[in-house]
C-alpha cells in the first residue's frame, strides 16, 4: 500500500525505517521530511498547513494509510478536514480529531478531563485576562516552586517554574498581558510542583483497545547534570530502569484505562499515540500532561525495541483492529544521544558539512535538522541535527556505544550531553 507519513523530524525518520521495513509498505512519502527520510522515501515539498493541498495529494496517490507525527496539524484539525470528505475519509488515518487531540492542545482541557476521571494529576487552578487579579493573589500565596503552564501549544517552551513569589508574579503578567507565548499563553494553568523523577510512557490506541509501548526517559536540559535551558529534547533511554511490573501496573489501572475510558464518554473515537508525561513521586505515578502523539527523541529509542511489522500495527489502530496485535517488543535496552548546533536552543547555527557517518557501526542515525545541498552535500538545518540510537544487552552497553559513534559524526561546532543515563549507571 502506498502510505503518507507528515513530519520532518528524528521521529519521522525513525517512523519511516520502520514502515519502509514492512511488505505492506509499497511506496512511502514524508511531507516534507529531511535528508535522512529521502534516502528511504520520497519527500513531498507541500506546505502542512495546506489541508486541501495533502487532500488532493493522497487522492492522486492513491494514499492508504496517512500518519500524522507533529501535534499542530492535529489540534488544527487536519483528521476532521479529511473525514468532512467522501473521499479523503475512506483513507486509514493514525492521529486523533481536534477534539481529542485537546490532550495536548489545551493543558486546562487536560486538567479538568483528569479531574473528572479522577486521574492523579497536580492541584491546579486556570487564569485568564479575566480572572488576571485573582491570580496574582494566588500566585503571590503559592507554595514554592509553583509551575506556570501556557494553556496552548507553545513550541515545548511554555512551562515555567517559579522559584518566588514574585517571579510567578510577573511571569503570569507576562504570559497574559503581554502575550510572551502568543496565544498559547491567554489562559494560564498554574500548577503545584511535584517532586520526583520523570518517565514517559506511550500508548497505542484504536480507540477501544490499547497497547502499552516501552517506557522512556529524555533529557531535557541543553546542560550535563541537568542543567542549563530547556531544549527539545538531547537524548533518551528506553526501557526506564524504575518502571518495574509493579510500578506499571499503576500506570495502567489509575492512569490508562480511566484514559480511554474517559475518552470514550466524552465521546472522542481516538485513534493514535496517547504521551503520558508522568512523575514518579514515592512509588506512584502522577501525571504531568498528555501529548496526542509520540515524543521525540523519545520515538528514537521505543520504536526500534518494537519488533512487530509497523504498517501492520499502524493499519490496525486506523482500522480499530489492535486487539488482533501481539506486541513483540525486544528485550534489550535503547540509548540515544541527540547531535545538536552551536547556540541551541537559543539562534542556532546552520549550513554546516556533516561527516563520518560512513564510520558509525552498531548504531542507528536518525536525522532530525538535516537537507542535502545542490552538491549533494549533507548539511545541519536545526538545533537538533542527529539522533545516534544504540541497542545493548543492558543500558552502559547501549550508551557506550552512542558515545563512541557520535564522536565519529563531525559537524563544525557540534555538541552533545555526555551524561544520557547517568543516574542509571
Amino acid at each position: 500500500m502506498n502510505i503518507l507519513l507528515i513530519g520532518s523530524g528524528g521521529r519521522e525518520h525513525a517512523f519511516s525505517q520502520k514502515l519502509t521495513q514492512s511488505s505492506l509498505c509499497s511506496n512511502l512519502f514524508v511531507l516534507p521530511g529531511n535528508a535522512g527520510t529521502s534516502q528511504l522515501a520520497k519527500n513531498v515539498a507541500i506546505d502542512n498547513t495546506d489541508f486541501p493541498a495533502i487532500g488532493n495529494f493522497c487522492l492522486e496517490k492513491k494514499i492508504e494509510l496517512l500518519i500524522v507525527g507533529p501535534e499542530d496539524l492535529l489540534v488544527k484539525g487536519l483528521r476532521d478536514f479529511f473525514e468532512s470528505d467522501p473521499q479523503l475519509k475512506e483513507i486509514a488515518f493514525v492521529g486523533p480529531d481536534a477534539k481529542g487531540a485537546q490532550l495536548e492542545g489545551s493543558k486546562d482541557w487536560s486538567k479538568a478531563f483528569m479531574e473528572k476521571y479522577n486521574i492523579p494529576t497536580a492541584a491546579y487552578r486556570t487564569f485568564n485576562v479575566d480572572t488576571m487579579d485573582a491570580g496574582i493573589d494566588y500566585v503571590k500565596n503559592h507554595s514554592l516552586p509553583v509551575v506556570l503552564k501556557a494553556d496552548g501549544l507553545a513550541a515545548g517552551k511554555g512551562v515555567l517554574i517559579c522559584e518566588s513569589n514574585n517571579d510567578a508574579v510577573n511571569e503570569l503578567k507576562l504570559m497574559i498581558q503581554d502575550k510572551k507565548f502568543g496565544e498559547a499563553g491567554s489562559k494560564v494553568v498554574v500548577e503545584a510542583f511535584l517532586n520526583g523523577i520523570e518517565l514517559s510512557v506511550f500508548v497505542l490506541t484504536d480507540g477501544t483497545n490499547y497497547k502499552i509501548l516501552p517506557s522512556a526517559k529524555d533529557y531535557k536540559r541543553i546542560g550535563e547534570g541537568d542543567t542549563g535551558l530547556n531544549t527539545g529534547g538531547m537524548g533518551a533511554v528506553s526501557p526506564v530502569p524504575f518502571a518495574d511490573a509493579v510500578f506499571m501496573q499503576k500506570v495502567e489501572e489509575r492512569i490508562i484505562k480511566p484514559s480511554i475510558l474517559g475518552l470514550q464518554k466524552e465521546q472522542i473515537h481516538y485513534t493514535g499515540f496517547i504521551f503520558i508525561g508522568l512523575m514518579k513521586v514515592y512509588d506512584d505515578p502522577i501525571v504531568i500532561e498528555y501529548n496526542c502523539r509520540m515524543g521525540d527523541p523519545e520515538t528514537e529509542v521505543v520504536l526500534p525495541l518494537i519488533q512487530n511489522d509497523f504498517a501492520e500495527l499502524m493499519l490496525a489502530t486506523a482500522k480499530g483492529e489492535l486487539d488482533k496485535i501481539q506486541l513483540q517488543i525486544d528485550s534489550q535496552s535503547a540509548a540515544t544521544v541527540m547531535l545538536v548546533s552551536k547556540g541551541y536552543p537559543g539562534d542556532y547555527e546552520k549550513g554546516k558539512r556533516i561527516s563520518g557517518l560512513d564510520l558509525v557501526t552498531d548504531s542507528m542515525l536518525y536525522h532530525a535538522g538535516t537537507r542535502i545541498n545542490e552538491n549533494g552535500e549533507l548539511l545541519s538545518n536545526g538545533g537538533r541535527v542527529m539522533a545516534v540510537t544504540s541497542l545493548g544487552s543492558n543500558l552502559k552497553e547501549a550508551l557506550a556505544m552512542c558515545m563512541k559513534n557520535a564522536e565519529k559524526i563531525q559537524f563544525e561546532n557540534k555538541y552533545y550531553r555526555k551524561d544520557i543515563g547517568y543516574e542509571f549507571i
